[in-house]
């Protein structure tokens, strides 16, 4: 059960789960904005700084990983974002909420540009908030947004997926499936050997160099029975009939709800939701799932800032022929 939890005038109010009921939409393929960001995982490969620090407060630079996700969703035209959360989780909320001591102390400090960088994040989107109860895999978790999302399509951001804002993804996700309705996924060819790390898709061309029609899914295969190499990270756009199939779909791989087996039942039939197409991203990915990938998304993001970037990349190079 999801405890349902959201700010009016940026008070919260927590309210028993109920389902919500709101009437289909007459357009075809109504237009998106709300965007779904599940963050009630434990962060266990981070411990022990994530024994009391949400992993999607880590910072990547000067930035939480989070505020990178919800960057981008603005960016793509979704500036009504529900954050799935869990236990442990407040200081997301507090994140993405003003914080007037700091600002007092900053205005009266006279520095400008850390208070705007501070205010930033409050001013970002309209925030919400859902508690998932219960940790039952990232299906479930996407299902503790039916009542907020109703019965309009929407988008699905993965905090471990850090898309570079010069590519922009979610944007052209969104463009696919206002054009041809149903769900898309983000797809990314990854060596074969690599592909029992993700969701498969099985894939048809289409006219669109960068865009597949998707016939089947298969979480995390084995490179022998692996339909393709391309990987579904973590972007989706998906139609509401989800929800009704995520309700009746049983634990899968690793005893969780899966996202990628309602999404398989989708791809059969387009009766049910519309069909599914892919968006095959050929752009810069920063993967913050495990602690290798993270240093190195550090790594290039600093290398990459104006403000940064020439400085540490001298000492960089210094250190690498220094180790070698």
């Amino acid at each position: 059960m999801c405890i349902y939890e959201y700010k009016v005038n940026r008070t919260l109010i927590f309210r028993p789960w109920v389902p919500v009921i709101v009437a289909r939409m007459t357009q075809s393929h109504p237009r998106i904005s709300k965007a779904v960001i599940p963050a009630a995982g434990l962060g266990t490969r981070f411990l022990p700084a994530t024994k009391a620090t949400p992993k999607e407060m880590l910072p990547v630079v000067d930035k939480p990983a989070i505020q990178y996700v919800v960057e981008e969703a603005v960016a793509a035209g979704l500036s009504d974002v529900l954050m799935i959360t869990g236990r442990n989780k407040r200081p997301l909320e507090d994140h993405f909420d003003r914080n007037y001591e700091l600002e007092s102390a900053l205005t009266r400090k006279g520095d400008a540009d850390r208070l705007r960088k501070v205010q930033e994040s409050s001013d970002l989107a309209t925030m919400h908030y859902v508690r998932q109860g219960d940790p039952r895999g990232l299906g479930h978790a996407v299902l503790c947004a039916a009542p907020h999302v109703g019965d309009q399509p929407f988008a699905v951001l993965l905090g471990d997926d850090l898309i570079d804002p010069r590519d922009p993804l979610l944007a052209r996700m969104v463009e696919v499936q206002e054009r041809e309705g149903g769900s898309v996924v983000a797809l990314m060819e990854v060596e074969p050997e690599q592909i029992h790390l993700y969701g498969c898709a099985a894939v048809e061309a289409t006219t669109d160099g960068d865009v597949v029609r998707v016939s089947g899914l298969v979480e995390k295969p084995d490179p022998a029975d692996a339909p393709s190499n391309l990987a579904i990270i973590g972007r989706y756009v998906l139609d509401p009939a989800v929800f009704d199939i995520l309700r009746r779909t049983e634990p899968g791989r690793g005893g969780e709800i899966q996202l990628t087996d309602a999404l398989q039942l989708l791809a059969e039939d387009e009766k049910i939701g519309g069909p599914v197409h892919g968006v095959v991203f050929k752009g810069r990915r920063y993967d913050t799932g495990d602690r290798s990938d993270y240093l190195r998304a550090i790594v290039r993001l600093a290398c990459e800032r104006e403000d940064l970037g020439p400085d540490f990349r001298s000492w960089l190079r210094s250190f690498v022929t220094e180790e070698m």
